[in-house]
């Protein structure tokens, strides 16, 4: 019997620890993007997506030149393409590491919505 109560306890002071440290991981989160990103509200996360599916378009763009072009595909095409799919793909990771800051709780939103939730739960 208690050699089950030890190994509760063991379970219970490691779930405090990582408890504490998700705590430090998140302010630690707040304050480093909050440095970096004064404010963010819905009209600055639109048009953070909005530049993502420019770099979308541009780089489908760039593919149906490139394959379905007149002339054949040429290094030169291919590197151009390349070059437009890495500016997409960071973007869409840039845009999924918002997201996740945004639902982790990292990221204060500034907008009408979030400020009177604030006010009417005071």
């Amino acid at each position: 019997m208690a050699e089950h109560s030890e190994d509760y306890q063991n379970i219970l002071a490691q779930k405090h620890f990582l408890e504490e440290i998700e705590q430090g991981i998140e302010m630690a989160n707040q304050e480093m993007i909050h440095a970096h990103i004064a404010s963010l509200g819905r009209d600055r996360v639109l048009k953070f997506a909005v530049v993502v599916a420019k770099l979308r378009a541009q780089y489908l763009r760039a593919a149906f030149d490139l394959f379905l072009g007149d002339a054949d595909a040429e290094p030169k095409g291919v590197a151009l393409l390349r070059g437009k799919r890495e500016m997409f793909e960071e973007g869409v990771t840039a845009f999924d590491a918002l997201r996740r800051a945004i639902e982790k709780g990292y990221v204060e939103i500034a907008d009408g919505a979030a400020k009177k939730r604030r006010a009417s739960a005071a």
